[in-house]
């Protein structure tokens, strides 16, 4: 008796961990890369990433990170219902010329794992006439 309510209890914890919500089941990005192309240093850029909701539930963006300061991001804060879209918008100002790759961590509620979002583009210095 003892052995099969332990076969049960493992059988139960396989499957929980088998069944984890991946981001693929609840949202599709229409993009993961926005390429802003040329941008003027100092001068902010914004990109808005679409999110479509394709489960059943509402999604909630429970966090959008950028990987630096020179970065911000903001995000459809009331919960996305099902075949919905909602979004996330970030804004670069450049400090440095050159080209540039900056990442924003997107976590959703209810799903352990993160999805990376990308902007890229070059940075000229400013034209001084």
């Amino acid at each position: 008796m003892k052995q099969l309510l332990i076969i049960l209890l493992a059988a139960a914890s396989a499957s929980t961990a088998i069944a984890q919500t991946k981001i693929a089941d609840v949202a599709k990005f229409k993009s993961q890369t926005i390429d802003l192309g040329k941008v003027v240093q100092d001068e902010p850029v914004t990109a808005t990433f679409e999110i479509t909701n394709i489960s059943k539930k509402p999604l909630v963006i429970e966090q959008a990170k950028p990987s630096c300061g020179c970065t911000i991001a903001d995000y459809s804060k009331e919960p996305i219902a099902p075949g919905k879209t909602g979004f996330v918008k970030a804004t670069y100002n450049a400090a440095n010329a050159g080209s540039f790759v900056k990442t924003i961590t997107v976590k959703f509620t209810g799903v352990d794992e993160t999805q990376a979002i990308t902007l890229t583009g070059e940075v000229l210095a400013p034209n001084k006439e």
